[in-house]
């Protein structure tokens, strides 16, 4: 069984890079999660729960960068790392915080659910878009 998965992952790429990009994706998702759940708790609890998420992205984002680019895409495409590697990868992910703030925003305001609530479909959102612009724009 565990030939098998690894001859799937050595014959799709694609396959190995989405599991790699999961993992880290967690791992920045625990990062996220470790800001957001404690300012929501304490500094701006209800409606106002928005407000941290460009905090805890930001957390987030640093990590993810060092495990997406040295890990999750390593190997990937003809990039050129450098500063216009990273800017593009801080714009993607800053499409993917717009994402997320509104799906927090109209899950606690519009919705009235508590801060914890969102925080799934908006990381699972943000996790799908990113991923694919990141293949397809930063690590290409």
């Amino acid at each position: 069984m565990i030939r098998q998965a690894e001859t799937m992952l050595r014959d799709n790429p694609v396959l190995g890079q989405l599991l790699r990009f999961g993992i880290a994706g967690g791992i920045s998702t625990l990062i996220y999660s470790a800001v957001y759940l404690p300012l929501t708790t304490w500094v701006w609890p209800g409606p106002r729960a928005v407000y941290a998420v460009p905090f805890a992205f930001a957390a987030a984002v640093t990590a993810g960068f060092f495990l997406h680019s040295r890990w999750s895409f390593k190997g990937h495409g003809t990039r050129d790392p450098g500063a216009m590697q990273q800017v593009k990868f801080v714009a993607v992910q800053a499409s993917g915080a717009g994402l997320n703030a509104l799906v927090t925003w109209f899950g606690t305001a519009v919705l009235g659910y508590p801060a914890w609530a969102p925080l799934l479909p908006a990381v699972l959102i943000a996790t799908i878009f990113t991923f694919i612009l990141n293949r397809w724009l930063v690590f290409a």
